[in-house]
């Protein structure tokens, strides 16, 4: 009986692959394939058997397993349907948190004025925290049943929550509705569209989740500008339902059109299963990374609105630097995907986080004008914006597809503590008085912190070879 091929093949491509790594000769492709996702191409092999009277001979065949590299689409209709539902989910969670500025001055100056920033910061701070914080419930949910059930409600409990600010008058009313049930629905959205879209792409994933991505910039475009206009034509409670009707009908594309294209693996529940890919080197430097980088990275979106006004920038200017530092996020979200896919995704990450922090420190810190001001806007959008769709894409090249819920949700959990933090702790070091440097120097401090991890993270798969796609 003759050896099946598929099984020699595989015994040479094994002792070649020894004498690779015993000889040090990976190329860089080979590198970023072993860093990919943790999926070894995996075959069955399979023989059939016909009918040994009518003299056929044995036939070999191989089947792809659905985890292979092989065997992600990488395009087509559907995954690209996939990408605009997820552009739709991010546009109603992270493009409504990436407008918290708006909230913070509104608040401010006008319903809770008789509080302090710190104070007031909390409402937001919150609406960070709780959408994150959701990550381990929300990715444990999809990996068990999938994101059907997760956006249905997830829908209902977003738009439910803006509908109820819109009626809050009180402290603690906003903290319930805006600060917790509309972001829980916002995470119930958020976490599927992720998880689901790296199904269905291996080598074009940072593209994908850039150009998915881009729908939280153009929602922090958007929003903003919608919520400054129109309360000052309808009111504040109209304009809340107009922007949770807006909401809603992106939200039934995104119901439409989000699938995974692997079927549901349903688990029982298992704390450890959270805790154990913390015990891997290059995630939990990866997780510490992100937890530092996000203490920092949503101090300007709060606060550069009102730190612009101390340095004597009109109102009406100041209102659109947040839609001015969203729209230059867009393109941070998508160009930094395209060049990730090409040049390695850590790479990539790096490079942009130590931008982040230099311009912080190097740039707004010393603004005293309008032109600085607007071009840190603009800078920091592209850098910032480029974090948060390349976390995502690193997080996957380093995970098993099939857990990929429950880590998405292990890493983002962790860093909500800081999301909550953040703002607040800028909100004390801001006080009553109207200097803004101690404010800058703390997200410059924490972001560069942040940047020096990622590079110890990238450190962890290639140490440190500079010409290396990883």
């Amino acid at each position: 009986m003759p050896a099946p091929v598929e099984k020699e093949d595989a015994f040479r491509d094994k002792e070649t692959l020894n004498e690779q790594s015993s000889s040090g000769s990976f190329s860089q492709d080979d590198v970023q394939s072993h860093t990919e996702a943790n999926i070894m191409p995996e075959t069955e092999t399979q023989l059939d058997h016909p009918d040994e009277e009518k003299g056929n001979l044995e036939k070999s065949t191989t089947v792809i397993s659905a985890m292979d590299p092989r065997s992600f689409p990488d395009g087509g209709l559907q995954a690209w349907l996939v990408v605009l539902g997820g552009f739709c989910c991010l546009f109603c969670s992270f493009g409504w948190i990436n407008c918290i500025g708006v909230f913070q001055d509104y608040y401010q100056t006008t319903m809770l004025r008789q509080y302090s920033p710190s104070t007031v910061s909390w409402i937001v701070s919150l609406e960070t925290f709780m959408m994150f914080l959701g990550g381990p419930i929300m990715g444990k949910l999809y990996d068990n049943y999938g994101p059907k059930y997760l956006l249905l409600v997830g829908t209902f409990l977003h738009v439910f929550g803006l509908m109820m600010t819109s009626i809050s008058t009180e402290y603690y009313q906003f903290i319930l509705a805006q600060g917790i049930c509309s972001p829980i629905g916002a995470s119930a959205v958020f976490y599927p569209a992720l998880s689901a879209v790296a199904t269905w792409f291996f080598h074009k994933r940072a593209l994908a989740f850039g150009i998915m991505a881009s729908g939280s910039s153009l929602g922090g475009v958007i929003f903003p500008i919608l919520v400054q206009n129109l309360i000052p034509k309808i009111g504040f409670p109209w304009t809340m339902r107009v922007s949770a009707f807006l909401i809603l009908g992106l939200l039934i594309i995104g119901n439409l059109t989000v699938k995974s294209r692997l079927p549901p693996s349903p688990k029982p529940f298992s704390f450890m299963a959270f805790v154990k890919p913390l015990s891997e080197p290059t995630f939990a430097l990866l997780t510490l990374g992100a937890f530092f980088v996000f203490f920092g990275i949503f101090i300007p979106f709060t606060f550069i609105q009102l730190s612009a006004q101390a340095l004597g920038m009109s109102t009406h200017l100041s209102n659109y630097l947040l839609a001015v530092l969203n729209a230059a996020s867009i393109f941070g979200r998508t160009i930094p995907g395209y060049l990730g896919d090409r040049f390695g995704r850590f790479n990539v990450i790096v490079v942009l986080n130590f931008f982040s922090a230099i311009i912080i420190l190097a740039l707004w810190l010393p603004a005293r004008g309008n032109a600085p001001i607007l071009v840190f806007a603009a800078l920091y959008g592209f850098g910032s914006g480029a974090f948060v769709s390349m976390v995502p894409a690193c997080l996957a090249q380093i995970s098993n597809i099939k857990e990929i819920g429950v880590r998405n949700g292990t890493v983002f959990a962790i860093v909500s503590f800081a999301a909550l933090c953040g703002n607040p702790i800028a909100g004390a070091l801001l006080g009553n008085g109207t200097s803004f440097t101690k404010v800058i120097i703390f997200a410059g401090v924490v972001y560069l912190a942040g940047a020096v991890i990622f590079l110890l993270t990238r450190a962890t798969l290639v140490k440190w070879k500079i010409a290396t796609k990883v």
